[in-house]
């Protein structure tokens, strides 16, 4: 079932016509996976519990295991991604306490590998 394109914190897309664009497959996969873990609990208001809340390590002392942890406890929480193989999450930091991530996970529904790379950091 198709979605309106929206990448977390983006705005919505528009499609060649002018319409609101749609995703669906892998790209609605990757999108609800992300959004998933940069959403805070609290912050969706009809499932209270949703969402990983990277954002708080904004700022923190950089705890890369923890991340990754809290990381692969959402994973398995979207029905697109696949359970084996399992995602494989890298956490890693540099000297300016900026945190990079990349997440390896099997669509479900077709298996192609998809990845993620995003920063939780506000610099």
């Amino acid at each position: 079932m198709a979605d309106a394109w929206h990448m977390f914190g983006g705005d919505l897309a528009v499609s060649a016509t002018g319409d609101l664009a749609a995703a669906e497959g892998a790209a609605l996969g990757q999108q609800r996976v992300l959004r998933r873990l940069l959403t805070s609990p609290g912050d969706y208001l009809w499932q209270l519990d949703y969402g990983a809340g990277l954002g708080r390590f904004v700022g923190a002392t950089v705890d890369e295991a923890r991340i990754e942890a809290v990381i692969r406890g959402q994973m398995f929480k979207e029905a697109a991604v696949a359970r084996q193989p399992e995602p494989v999450v890298d956490v890693s930091a540099d000297a300016l306490g900026r945190v990079f991530v990349q997440v390896r996970y099997a669509d479900a529904a077709s298996g192609a590998s998809q990845m993620l790379s995003f920063s939780v950091s506000n610099g």
